[in-house]
């Protein structure tokens, strides 16, 4: 007797809702309903069979990791910059689960969902992914890549792409880097702005992806118009802090502590420029013990003894005639 398909299933898998998602649609309603085994084609290229993993709460940090190549800076994924599906996940639990390959360790590599796994970790919930074998690092980048696509990234994080454009010689200057990116120069200039400013300036606020191109700015000129002893002077103070500086900002909102943040890193850096010392122009005497005078750019003051009113009446008839 001929076994059906989705017997065969059942008996493989333990479960008979196994999926074959062709398109994007499909597989996020496989995740949405959370099948126990779903099938992507990876690139348009090989399917392969992805089985949906539970990782207890307390295990996620340990037994996960992050893609290598994954543009998402996971440093800056804060309360605040998870805080669009933080909320939902605290009272319901994750509603789609992660994507990712197993490692020849046993390790999980999550490649779609870092945000997911973090949120996880803080909220103290049970993280769900489908985790599939033998996906190379190509793939791995594709799925990567497609991931990021669900939530912008940070100005920082596409300048660390493009500055990497730049680097490898896939483009020569902005110009092209902003047709090959399919932006703007302005976009492509404030990005790379924000690739080279230091981490521990990005940290200092609740969620950098919320920085905008004036905010990127204004902190690029803040950090190098310190000499290079100014700029260490600066991290170190920041570094040196119990905890990050929005942290200890009394304010609610992004948008409040953000601008908080900005003033008092202006300040900082205000008080880490170098003070130059203005010497006091000296009195020079020109007629001892009757004329002095004071050269300070280009002003001129002259202090006059003994005097005659004659001798006064014909000075200032003399500078009146002269400087007209």
């Amino acid at each position: 007797m001929a076994i059906k398909t989705k017997d065969l299933n059942a008996r493989l898998f333990g479960k008979a809702d196994k999926r074959r998602a062709t398109n994007v649609a499909e597989a996020q309603t496989a995740a949405k309903d959370k099948a126990a085994v779903i099938e992507l084609a990876i690139a348009g290229e090989e399917t392969v069979a992805f089985e949906l993993i539970k990782i207890n709460a307390a295990e996620v940090k340990t037994k996960t990791q992050i893609f290598s190549q994954n543009a998402r800076e996971q440093a800056f994924l804060t309360e605040h910059a998870l805080a669009d599906i933080l909320v939902t996940l605290k009272d319901r639990g994750q509603q789609y689960p992660a994507v990712g390959r197993w490692l020849e360790d046993g390790q999980i590599e999550v490649l779609d969902g870092s945000r997911r796994r973090m949120s996880c970790i803080l909220a103290e919930k049970d993280f769900l992914i489908y985790v599939a074998k033998g996906i190379n690092t190509e793939h791995a980048k594709f799925l990567s890549d497609v991931a990021n696509a669900h939530k912008p990234l940070s100005l920082f994080e596409r300048g660390k792409e493009m500055q990497a454009l730049l680097d490898n010689g896939k483009v020569t200057d902005q110009k092209e880097l902003a047709k090959y990116c399919q932006c703007s120069e302005a976009l492509v200039s404030g990005a790379l702005k924000a690739a080279s400013l230091p981490m521990e300036l990005l940290l200092a606020y609740p969620s950098v992806g919320e920085l905008g191109r004036p905010t990127i700015v204004k902190l690029h000129r803040i950090y190098f118009g310190l000499a290079g002893q100014q700029q260490q002077q600066l991290i170190e103070q920041l570094a040196s802090a119990d905890s990050a500086m929005w942290k200890r900002i009394d304010a609610q909102g992004i948008t409040r502590i953000t601008r908080e943040v900005t003033m008092q890193l202006e300040q900082m850096g205000d008080s880490l420029q170098p003070k130059l010392l203005v010497e006091k122009a000296k009195a020079q005497e020109l007629v001892k013990g009757k004329v002095t005078f004071t050269r300070d750019g280009d002003k001129l003051q002259l202090k006059l003894k003994k005097m005659s009113d004659r001798q006064v009446e014909d000075i200032l008839a003399y500078l009146n005639d002269y400087l007209k």
